[in-house]
């Protein structure tokens, strides 16, 4: 008996990996032709305490709830460095494409331990590669990041040339992508690297200025922001990016994708629109800037338009009331997050 067809989803109790596996269980109109649209979605994560595991494992639950008619949802707590463990799921599962979204992520926590960084954003993702090329996995996808864009002129366009990471995050990021692209050149996978633009929403990262904005409102607790605040961010809604995910599963070759919000904001403006939504003021604390961050970040889009038909549709004002109205619905958990 034939195994069934099935898309890996690695880091799927993660922002971005929950709300991709959602979309897969959820719009499969979005998903190319070439992959099957009945395919099992099987996520993996080692759901490690970097932040809130509570966040993590009520993201597992609404995947869990997700029904839809003929789809299926596996999940299994398994880490991307474990070789052996995820070549067992390869023999398991018959998987037509990998969408590699288990990253270490956090500039500044890099700085303080650079070795998992490598561990999990370089050999895990080799691990994975590998495994592709031995079981013929024609579909790769890699999250990658606009920090590599450090010190670049904006709006930033992929053929950049992103050689001057300014932090092990970034560095193992491009390590990953030049990764993906040998693979390619030798065995002729096809690779799609997306180079995500602060993604913003409901349940986001607690290590990340929208829900710690939100959360410290709130409850009232002084906001704190790193430097002047004129630092700015071109702040991405997760639907958008996990739209824009499932759309790169199409055959591209090897692509650079920037997915991004196409407008940049002050963090001071983005704190503005939260204080306007909840009714109420931040009083702010200042601290000095962090080495590790960017100035600025602002994707080019006009790749992803051509390639992929794909532009936000989630604007900041929309996409900040969702993320109150969450943090609201969901207070008696939200309240709680250990924020980073």
């Amino acid at each position: 008996m034939s195994k069934n067809t099935a898309i890996l989803v690695t880091g799927a109790a993660g922002f971005i990996g929950w709300k991709v596996c959602e979309f897969l269980l959820t719009h499969p109109e979005l998903i190319p032709e070439n992959i099957d649209r009945d395919a099992t979605v099987v996520g993996i994560d080692n759901i490690n305490d970097y932040y809130d595991i509570q966040l993590k494992e009520w993201r597992l639950e609404q995947l869990q709830k997700t029904k839809l008619s003929g789809r299926q949802f596996v999940f299994y707590r398994e880490d991307i460095e474990n070789l052996a463990a995820l070549k067992e799921l390869f023999m398991r599962h018959q998987f037509v494409a990998v969408v590699n979204l288990a990253a270490r992520a956090g500039v500044r926590y890099s700085l303080e331990n650079p070795f998992v960084y490598y561990t999990t954003n370089v050999i895990g993702n080799l691990n994975l590669l590998e495994l592709c090329r031995e079981c013929g996995v024609r579909k790769f996808i890699l999250a990658s990041s606009s920090s590599l864009y450090a010190g670049q002129e904006m709006p930033f366009q992929e053929d950049l040339p992103v050689n001057e990471p300014i932090s092990p995050y970034a560095a193992s990021k491009k390590s990953g992508e030049v990764t993906c692209y040998a693979y390619h050149h030798l065995y002729n996978i096809d690779v799609t690297v997306l180079r995500y633009f602060t993604v913003y929403g409901p349940a986001s990262r607690p290590d990340m200025a929208p829900l710690r904005f939100i959360s410290w409102i709130f409850q009232e607790r002084p906001v704190t922001i790193y430097g002047d605040g004129s630092q700015s961010r071109d702040f991405t809604y997760i639907d958008d990016i996990a739209r824009g995910t499932l759309l790169a599963l199409k055959p591209l070759g090897f692509e650079i994708i920037n997915l991004g919000g196409d407008r940049p904001y002050a963090l001071l403006d983005f704190l503005r629109v939260v204080e306007e939504k909840i009714g109420r003021k931040a009083k702010l604390e200042y601290k000095s800037f962090h080495p590790a961050d960017m100035k600025a970040t602002w994707a080019d889009i006009k790749k992803a338009r051509r390639l992929l038909d794909w532009q936000p549709s989630i604007y900041l004002e929309q996409g900040v009331e969702h993320a109150i109205q969450w943090f609201r619905e969901n207070h008696a958990i939200a309240a709680k997050i250990r924020l980073v």
